[in-house]
């Protein structure tokens, strides 16, 4: 999945947090409402700005950054 189509970095936005993109809502913010065991469907029905590719490509963000981490070490 190409996350950067919904996932932006800014400076100016949650202090450089990634963000998706057109919201203040943070990567780490879906994350841990799905660790904390949120299902899709109830993120979604809290927060209409998100659809479910948004969700997915925040997953893809972290798979990609957790990847990239590991082959830097």
């Amino acid at each position: 999945m190409d996350y950067q189509k919904y996932i932006e970095i800014r400076a100016d936005k949650r202090f450089g947090k990634p963000c998706i993109k057109g919201t203040r809502i943070s990567v780490y913010d879906v994350l841990n409402w799905l660790s904390n065991g949120m299902s899709k469907e109830e993120i979604l029905a809290d927060f209409e700005e998100l659809n479910e590719e948004m969700i997915h490509a925040c997953l893809a963000f972290a798979a990609d950054k957790e990847h990239k981490l590991q082959f830097n070490n």
